[in-house]
């Protein structure tokens, strides 16, 4: 297994598998992921904020980190973090602990930038999913109302996020 960067030529994979998550997430019941512009997806790749995980020459996970996040996170926002987002596993590789590997590969990241903490969010309410990212040893902050910002994908449009934090 390799965590390493997308290139464009994995973008439509990527979305492949941003497709098969928001299936899942349909299919589970939780809030889904309402899409995501090209731009945004093509923007990680060329800023190198793209990542997979790579195992036996497949590509099984995608995800992205930012270094701010400030229209989740409010005046929380802060540089000493990296933010991840966008975590999809391809279905056939659910259960193999691909989410636990990002946050110990992220951990030893944010070390390397000199960074002091690892956080994400989620969609508020979904008490399994928040229990799993407790489970990888982030701590739940609290949830935030998300104000509408074209920045960000359409799912965030007037709703909760949770926030997650982990030290480094």
């Amino acid at each position: 297994m390799e965590i390493i960067n997308s290139t464009t030529a994995d973008i439509d994979a990527i979305f492949d598998l941003l497709n098969s998550g928001t299936a899942y997430q349909h299919r589970i019941g939780a809030k889904p992921w309402a899409g995501f512009e090209r731009e945004l997806i093509e923007t990680d790749v060329r800023e190198k904020r793209a990542w997979k995980i790579v195992e036996n020459g497949t590509m099984v996970c995608t995800f992205s980190l930012t270094f701010n996040d400030p229209d989740i996170w409010q005046e929380k926002d802060t540089p000493d973090a990296i933010y991840i987002h966008r975590i999809s596993v391809h279905p056939d590789h659910h259960g193999k602990g691909y989410v636990k590997k990002i946050v110990e590969w992220s951990k030893a990241y944010a070390k390397s930038l000199n960074k002091t903490l690892v956080r994400m969010d989620t969609t508020g309410g979904n008490d399994k999913l928040n229990n799993y990212y407790v489970s990888c040893g982030f701590t739940l902050l609290g949830t935030v109302h998300v104000p509408k910002s074209p920045a960000l994908p359409a799912h965030y449009t007037g709703g909760y996020s949770a926030l997650f934090e982990l030290a480094v």
